[in-house]
Formats: structure tokens, sequence, C-alpha cells
């Protein structure tokens, strides 16, 4: 599925640009990524809004909006199996992705969750290891 393609140079554009249900999803995710790992850099890197460790460690998480859904990627994602099970494994650096639709049940908590230990995977939080 093709991103849908903004002329936005910054994440606050690139949100302003979407709109429904998309919208409301990448405000919900952004706003609790924000909150629950603080540490993370937020840019608009490859079309979509991506969060970066802050101790140099790369991208930590992807929100891409698209016409029929929004995905949410972890690098080192395959190790948050165990948080949230429909995470698909696929890509280089253990990206797993969520694929939400418009009928998607997703918990606050789970992004959370998910969030917290994706940052402590990068070496954002306490000074984990990136492993």
């Amino acid at each position: 599925m093709k991103m849908i393609l903004t002329p936005a140079t910054t994440p606050e554009e690139y949100v302003a640009y979407l709109s429904g249900w998309q919208r409301r999803y990448v405000e919900a995710l952004r706003d609790t990524v924000r909150a629950s790992a603080p540490e993370l850099e937020e840019r608009l890197k490859w079309g979509h809004l991506v969060f970066f460790s802050a101790v140099g460690q790369g991208p930590v998480l992807i929100i891409r909006a698209e016409p029929t859904r929004v995905l949410f990627a972890f690098f080192r994602g395959q190790r948050l199996r165990h948080i949230e099970p429909r995470l698909k494994p696929g890509g280089k650096y253990e990206l797993a992705t969520l694929e939400l639709r418009q009928d998607t049940p997703l918990s606050r908590e789970t992004v959370v969750q998910l969030c917290v230990e994706a940052a402590r995977l990068s070496g954002g939080v306490s000074g984990a290891s990136a492993g």
C-alpha cells in the first residue's frame, strides 16, 4: 500500500494533512508515544512520523498513515510480540508492524507498554543497552 503523501515538512504539518479516522489514530498514537517515552525525538522522515532514540541508537518506531490503514511499526519490534502478538515481523532490524484499520481495537495501555519497552530496547530508558 502507498502511504499518504503530503507536502509536510514537520510532524505537526504531517498530522494536519491527515483527516478522518487516520488522523484520529495518528493523533492518539503520537500523543501516547510522546507521553510514555518523552526521551524519544520525533521527526518527519521517509514521509511519515519517526521517533528516534536520543542516545544515538537510530529509529525506534514509525507511525505511517495510508489510505486504508495506519501502520505502527517498531525497530526491534519482534522483541515486543509478548506485549502485542498482532505485531507482524518483517524487514531489517527486527522490524515488526501493527496494522490498524478503522475498526481495529488497541488499548492505550498496550501502546504505552510497547513504547516504554521499545525505548528501553533502543537504549533510551535507564541507559539500557540496545542489545
